[in-house]
């Protein structure tokens, strides 16, 4: 019989309107400008447990993409530290995309190349069962690493975008040394499209959409962002049967090159999910 693991594998972000780099390789330098992003989340605001679980579930990740010009193309990487409890994944990729102009818009197509590593610590864990062959005879922390690959489109207009991305086709598997268990990393593809609409001079409004799904099963997310004077943003977005999420954000600097946004999750058990 095989034994296997099924958990949170790919992290979600309230603000993914904000880093389509993460959703699609296929966005790097389509801007034209050099992105820097930062973002950290936490889960489950307030969790407290009685033993040593690791904690409520963080994310962090930090990103950066730039257009190549001369090559009509883009280039970035991003890194992504992912703490579920006892577990951690970490992951670094390398991407590259190329871009193609259609009339007044731009198509591009990317590729991301990169490792995922995932760490457990055993310490951390309180098995169910005394004799999990998982769990049995185990203690200290074990990681292993396995190369990745994604691949995605991008399709940027004045008015709207659209694009798509697929996550993890090497499929890798981690075992962690126990026979017949398999744990892999399942192909994640991302729908995403937004539209920016100015209702005058001063306000534009950019409603936003995001689809997940494992091919097993799916989960969307709805957003509708407020933009004041290119200064200051608000707004609502709703991921399906789990959250409704308010978000506020303000620019910095000249230019507005510095921007820096706040998001609160409102699940359904009541719990919350800072980012």
């Amino acid at each position: 019989t095989g034994v296997s693991a099924h958990a949170q594998q790919d992290p979600q972000f309230t603000q993914y309107m904000f880093n389509s780099l993460y959703i699609t390789p296929a966005y790097a330098g389509v801007e034209g400008v050099t992105q820097f992003t930062a973002i950290h989340r936490s889960q489950w605001a307030g969790y407290q447990s009685s033993f040593n679980d690791g904690g409520a579930p963080t994310t962090q990740m930090i990103s950066f993409n730039a257009p190549i010009y001369k090559l009509k193309s883009g280039f970035g990487t991003y890194v992504i530290n992912d703490k579920l409890g006892p577990q951690n994944n970490l992951e670094a990729h390398a991407i590259y995309a190329y871009h193609l102009g259609v009339k007044d818009a731009k198509l591009s197509f990317g590729i991301k190349v990169g490792v995922y590593s995932q760490a457990i610590n055993y310490d951390q864990y309180r098995a169910i069962h005394r004799d999990d062959p998982l769990l049995e005879d185990k203690t200290g922390k074990e990681s292993q690493i396995r190369p990745d690959v994604g691949f995605g489109v991008f399709y940027r207009a004045e008015k709207y975008y659209l694009g798509a991305g697929i996550n993890h086709l090497t499929r890798a598997e981690f075992d962690f040394n126990v026979n017949d268990a398999r744990n892999a990393l399942e192909n994640h593809l991302n729908f995403t499209g937004g539209y920016f609409y100015e209702v005058n001079f001063d306000l534009t409004l950019n409603p936003t959409i995001l689809v997940k799904t494992d091919f097993k099963e799916y989960s969307f997310d709805l957003g509708l962002i407020a933009t004041l004077k290119d200064k200051m943003w608000a707004g609502l977005s709703f991921r399906q049967s789990e959250a409704a999420n308010v978000l506020l954000g303000y620019s910095f600097l000249k230019d507005n090159a510095l921007r820096l946004g706040y998001a609160i999750d409102v699940v359904v058990k009541d719990q919350e999910a800072k980012e």
